[in-house]
Parts: C-alpha cells; structure tokens; sequence
C-alpha cells in the first residue's frame, strides 16, 4: 500500500513501492550512464546556421563546428552521442574532438586539452538518416559539472536543409570555414545560440540518471545564455552538493507538447528515444502538458477534452515507464494568468486546475512535485509571482527557476 507524505506546502510526495525502490537502489555499479543530453529536433529554418554555413541545400560544407556543453555526472571515461534522426541526408562527419572549455559557451578551449574522437577506431563516420551514431570510448578525466567542448568539422556538408538540432541550447556555438578542430581557440569565428548533432555524452560511473521530459520552462526559456541557471542545472548543484551521483538528463524543447508534435515531436512519440534509450537512467521526472492546454481552443467543451486526453496520455507515459521499472514523479502545471494563454472566459485555466488535482490525487505517479504552489502568488493564484515572473506571465526568471529546482525533494533519487 502506499503511504503519501507531503514536504512542507510545495511538494507532496507518494512513497516508492518496495519493488520500484529495490531496482532504483540497487543500480550502483561502473557502467555507461549519460552525463548530459539534448532533445533532438528538426530544425526550424530561422534557427539553421546561418550563411555562409548554410547554402541551398547544403549545410556546414568545409567547416567547423564548436559546442560547449556542461555535463553533470563525472567519469574517467567518455563517449558522446551523435543524432541524425531529423536530418534529410547521410550525416558525413569527418573529424571529432573533445577539450576542456575556458568558460561555458566559449570559442577557447584549455591548451593542452584537446583529444580526437574516433568512431570503430576511424577518425570520421557516416551517420545514416534517422540514425545515432556513438563514438568509440575514450580516456577523458570529467568533473561533475565541468563545461565541455565539442568541435565537429563536416569536409563535405550535409547534403539538406533538413538537419538535427537543438535550438534552445542557450548556450553560444562557434562556426568557422575549414577544419579547426584541433585549434586552442577560433579567431573571427561566427556565433550563434544553437546545438547541432551533438545529443549526448555518457561516463562510465556508478551512478544513476534522472530523465526531465518537459517544454520551454525546462529547456529555460527566461535563463541566461552561457548561465547554466536553468532549474535542471540548479537541481543537478544541490544533488551535487549532497554528493548524490545522480545524472540530471533535459530532454525538453519549448513549444514541446505531450499529446501532438509541436516544436519536436509529442512526448507520446518521443519517449523511446528521449527516455527508454538513455543509458543508465533510474526516474523520469514529467513536467510538460501547459502547450497542450494553450493550443487548444479556449472554450469551454474543446479545454475539457484537452484536459481528458492530457491525463490519459500520462497515464500511457507512466504505464510505459513502470514496465521498465521506471519509477515517475509528475510535477504541476503552472499559472499562467494574464500571458498570452490566458482567456477571459477561465477555460483554460479549468483546465490547468483539473489536470493538476488529478496529478496531486490520482495516486499514478510514484511522487508529486508541486511546482504550481512553489511559485504561483498568494494574492492572485492564477499568477505567477511577480518575483519569478520572467515578464511574459508564463515563463520564469532565474531566480524561478532556482525555486523550482528547492521545490524537488533530493530523497526521491536515492540510488
């Protein structure tokens, strides 16, 4: 039977069962645990890389590619993950190396730190449409959250204007004609704030991962480029200081949905890539389901079958992740009142009120996260806190994502 307890008046928590709690726990042996990840997209055409990068159908041709990532978990050894599951055409990658970076976002890298990455022991690979590609493991000392760089030189382009990526990377990429991946920085280079190809990096540890399935208030809209402040990064610095080793996995895109495919495919579509084929991953954390309601028709008959169909899709992800011995942890919608989703009949927000006192009774999830009483004002509950307000009504600043991560009970991701 389980035994609901709640964490003071943010967080409600529903008690693990014994068999969920046994496979979570016992998961603390070496072995290949994903560190950091990106949802995969099509990329919209506003958000390619821009000229000269991308001419016609021909995208990258001759160049090289910089990222920088922070990764979560450490480990002594790396690999990372390469997705062409958007793209229109072969992916012909023709060189990879992993350094150190001076700072996140940056063009420099740490002298010295630069290693070449090999896939099957060859310095390139042709990564198929629809494909992932997995580099060959490499000896590469990481600290957990240590910003780190990923430069890729395509010699001859992907032959498409339908390619992977992640727009929301709020994180700043560095583009520059020729092969520049062994380079300690890229002079003159072009910038822009968005991933490319690059969807993932695993360690060997004893650790284990939490998958966040979610949209824009996970992926940060509202955080700072180059800040790591959104609430996923804050949530990995307290399980970090409480020496946890647990690996916090963002897999949100904004304008995300989980019923129909929106920016990235529906959380229905994606849950096998995003979740299931993640290495070493031990809970699923779903914070998504606003989109869903705000692109529905705001009357009264359309905002109740919106609301209906959201919870039978949680309850297809549950039932997915639980076969996997998955334990899932729901998190509540927030208020959005007087953004550009409010409607001035309140149908909406009927909504937003009856799927969360569903996740907050139901008793299907394994632990419910109040994130909606962690930041809705007191005075006017179907508004955000002006204090957290990002100034749109429906995102969050910094400082909301900062509460978001202090509203998540860090015993829920016992090992």
């Amino acid at each position: 039977m389980r035994r609901r307890s709640f964490l003071g008046a943010t967080v409600a928590a529903v008690a693990m069962s014994g068999t969920k709690a046994a496979v979570a726990d016992s998961r603390t042996s070496s072995r290949w645990v994903n560190t950091w990840v990106s949802m995969p997209q099509l990329c919209e055409p506003g958000n390619m890389p821009p000229p000269p990068f991308t001419q016609d159908n021909l995208v990258l041709a001759d160049a090289t590619l910089r990222q920088t990532v922070r990764v979560t978990i450490g480990g002594r050894r790396m690999r990372l993950r390469f997705s062409n599951a958007f793209g229109g055409a072969n992916l012909p990658i023709t060189a990879v190396t992993v350094a150190l970076a001076t700072k996140p976002g940056a063009g420099a890298v740490e002298p010295g730190s630069t290693r070449r990455v090999t896939f099957n022991r060859r310095s390139s690979v042709d990564i198929p449409v629809g494909a992932l590609a997995v580099s060959d493991p490499l000896d590469f000392a990481l600290k957990p959250g240590t910003n780190v760089t990923v430069s890729v030189y395509l010699a001859d382009g992907q032959a498409s204007s339908s390619i992977t990526a992640h727009p929301g990377s709020r994180t700043t990429s560095h583009l520059l004609a020729g092969n520049h991946v062994e380079a300690d920085d890229l002079p003159g280079a072009t910038t822009t704030d968005h991933w490319y190809f690059l969807s993932g990096i695993e360690v060997v540890a004893e650790a284990s991962g939490v998958v966040v399935i979610g949209d824009s208030l996970t992926d940060g809209r509202g955080s700072t480029t180059n800040g790591n402040d959104r609430w996923p990064d804050r949530l990995f610095d307290r399980l970090q200081a409480e020496r946890r080793g647990v690996a916090v996995l963002n897999q949100a895109a904004g304008g995300n949905r989980v019923l129909h495919d929106g920016l990235g495919p529906s959380v229905l579509a994606r849950l096998d890539r995003d979740l299931l084929a993640q290495s070493g991953v031990a809970w699923l954390l779903l914070f998504e389901g606003i989109n869903d309601i705000g692109t529905a028709t705001p009357d009264e008959s359309s905002q109740k079958k919106a609301a209906e169909d959201l919870l039978a899709g949680y309850e297809q992800i549950v039932d997915r992740a639980h076969a996997h011995d998955l334990p899932v942890y729901g998190a509540t919608l927030l208020p959005f009142g007087g953004s550009f989703y409010d409607d001035a009949g309140g149908f909406r927000e009927t909504a937003r009120q009856t799927v969360n006192r569903w996740i907050r009774t139901s008793h299907r999830f394994d632990a419910v996260i109040d994130f909606d009483a962690a930041v809705r004002d007191p005075a006017a509950p179907r508004q955000l806190l002006p204090a957290v307000d990002v100034g749109d009504h429906l995102h969050l600043n910094p400082a909301g994502y900062r509460t978001l991560a202090e509203a998540v009970p860090t015993r829920l991701f016992r090992r």
